[in-house]
């Protein structure tokens, strides 16, 4: 889509005063004394979670054990709420979400589930800029299955350091891949892949496939009755708002329910048979079958809280704005910013991008330094990319203006200098 913006911050304020989502920004615990686009890692605390968790607390309180069945068992149950709540979020049946664990830990259940590698198919497919644990997820289980990492892994390559092609993802569905796991956008560059037809393309070959969301969901609206995967994961910590650490999700497409979980835990087992204690494995009839332990309720509660924005929100509302801000920031960067040597490394068009932009300079790593000293706070990733998350239900055009004004400041008076280019543990 083709944007019409202006320089100046009046401009920005006439965009607040539209922005159909403006009044979200107050339910999250926003700090005037700062501008925060760090929302595609970890996402802000809002009054929506906080109170969902003070509920589950004062169950804990004042019902001790007996929480497992208060309120009609929903605690007990409590993935079950969680999933009714995202189903929208990904157009998916609720029997088919389950939350539980974290990214790592899913993917882990997913390939023990789906990766059944025979003498004729026996290889994994992955990308080459995808996220270092789903990697090691991916060779760990290759190890485990008795291949060599050499021979059954395959890794699509990069033709510009940025970006995953397509096609060449689809050249790689040679007969002897098994299972292809990729991520929906890709954490440096925010390229938001054509997961439809590239799940068709795998599916006409007969391979399994499963995405990994973790910086899609909560920013891009899925069509899972179209894109038809196999499985899923994501993080609920990022564009979800769900706290740091908060419990992971897992989507298993309804034609696997008849499948056994590739690892078993008594909360996989059915409603009625889970507390006879058998030690043969009654496996819950659709997602459920594949939870592992209990339930983490602390991690899961804020979670409950943040969906229920999203509900109210609507994605298409959240997406809408998604995409004119972040157009907004790289219209800024073109015209402010492009002179001190800045570059815009995500993809341009709408329909190939995520919730970030990838800020691209070859100071970066000194460049974000300062920029949280000015109160500005990004995250960095390697080589040279700051990534700036201007989140569509807290962040304002006003923000977006001012950060790009301290960008210009700190490269001018080159504060950056003062900075060492040692690296530190989390940025």
């Amino acid at each position: 889509m083709k944007y019409e913006f202006k320089d100046g911050l009046e401009f920005a304020k006439t965009m607040d005063e539209k922005d159909v989502l403006r009044q979200f920004r107050g339910r999250f615990y926003t700090n005037d004394e700062e501008i925060y686009m760090d929302g595609n890692s970890l996402g802000l605390g809002s009054r929506d979670a906080e109170e969902s968790l003070h509920n589950i607390l004062r169950a804990w309180k004042e019902e001790a054990i007996r929480i497992w069945g208060a309120e009609d068992g929903r605690y007990f149950n409590y993935s079950k709420v969680l999933a009714h709540k995202t189903k929208d979020l990904i157009n998916a049946d609720p029997e088919e979400i389950i939350f539980m664990g974290s990214i790592t830990t899913n993917i882990h259940q997913a390939l023990a589930t789906f990766y059944k590698p025979t003498k004729d198919r026996y290889k994994i497919m992955v990308d080459e800029l995808n996220f270092p644990s789903d990697i090691y997820a991916t060779k760990s289980m290759i190890e485990l299955k008795g291949y060599s990492i050499e021979d059954a892994l395959v890794r699509v390559g990069t033709r510009d350091g940025r970006t995953i092609l397509e096609e060449d993802i689809i050249a790689e569905m040679k007969d002897d891949v098994a299972l292809i796991l990729l991520p929906s956008v890709l954490y440096r560059s925010s390229q938001l892949l054509d997961m439809e037809r590239v799940t068709r393309e795998a599916h006409d070959r007969g391979i399994l496939i499963g995405w990994d969301l973790a910086h899609s969901m909560g920013s891009v609206p899925h069509d899972f009755k179209k894109i038809d995967p196999d499985f899923a994961v994501w993080c609920t910590y990022k564009y979800l708002n769900g706290g740091p650490g908060a419990t992971a999700g897992m989507f298993i497409n309804r034609r696997h329910f008849g499948k056994s979980s590739g690892l078993k835990g008594w909360f996989g087992s059915k409603d009625e048979s889970q507390f006879l204690m058998s030690h043969d494995f009654d496996q819950d009839r659709d997602a459920n079958g594949w939870l592992l332990g209990t339930h983490s309720l602390f991690s899961m509660a804020p979670i409950e809280g943040s969906l229920n924005i999203f509900n109210e929100a609507g994605m298409v509302n959240i997406r809408n704005k998604s995409l004119h801000i972040t157009a907004y920031l790289m219209y800024l960067i073109d015209s402010k910013l492009a002179r001190y040597g800045y570059s815009v490394g995500n993809p341009r068009e709408d329909s190939r991008r995520g919730g970030h932009v990838a800020l691209e300079h070859e100071e970066a790593y000194r460049i974000s330094l300062a920029l949280r000293d000015k109160k500005v706070i990004p995250d960095y990733r390697e080589p040279n990319v700051i990534r700036l998350a201007p989140i569509a239900l807290y962040n304002t055009y006003q923000e977006v203006y001012r950060l790009v004004e301290v960008l210009e400041e700190i490269t001018v008076s080159k504060i950056y200098e003062n900075y060492t280019l040692d690296r530190v543990t989390v940025l």
